[in-house]
């Protein structure tokens, strides 16, 4: 690999952010494929591809609004200010894709490692976005808990919603991020 690609490479990694009011244009049929197919070189043990991916396409973000409505009502929420702004959240980016982790039985394989292969899936989902124009935003929070909500999805109770990811363009630049100092988070283990 050139100086040129690694230095691209991780520029592309440090500066993915989270970017919270996304716009058209969102990524076409080519575009989202070649991204699932990054997410889908994630470690996987024993291959068991649990993680599996939900495109909510422009035109159903009114009825996945409604459905977010309902599911954070199922977690308990009564403020209905706070209801309605959760059913606002799909026209924060003209695309949703939902990430969802479908734990398999294996006896080498506990649910545990399932989880981190989707959140490799998700990160190599979101840098392959990136590298072609585009910005997300991975959010989670309580809905993601509701069973009311995994039923709506066709999922199991046991399924785990790793997150919904918000997909287009940033409306503004937003600054770079800053460089990283790794010493509190890196340590040499000694005996």
């Amino acid at each position: 690999m050139s100086d040129s690609s690694l230095h691209a490479v991780h520029d592309n990694i440090h500066q993915r952010q989270s970017i919270g009011h996304l716009v058209e244009p969102a990524p076409n049929a080519e575009q989202l494929e070649m991204a699932f197919q990054a997410a889908m070189t994630a470690p996987d043990h024993h291959r068991l591809k649990p993680t599996h991916f939900i495109i909510v396409p422009p035109e159903q973000r009114e009825a996945f609004g409604a459905v977010l409505a309902d599911a954070i009502r199922d977690t308990g929420m009564q403020d209905e200010q706070q209801v309605d702004r959760v059913r606002n959240h799909p026209f924060r980016a003209p695309l949703l894709v939902l990430a969802v982790t479908r734990f398999q039985e294996h006896a080498k394989v506990p649910e545990f490692e399932q989880t981190l292969s989707t959140g490799a899936a998700i990160q190599n989902f979101l840098l392959s976005l990136q590298v072609q124009g585009f910005s997300t935003m991975w959010r989670s929070g309580a809905v993601v808990e509701s069973q009311l909500f995994k039923q709506q999805l066709g999922l199991q109770a046991h399924d785990l919603i790793s997150g919904i990811i918000y997909i287009g363009t940033a409306v503004k630049a937003i600054p770079p991020r800053h460089e990283i100092d790794t010493k509190a988070n890196v340590s040499y283990w000694a005996p």
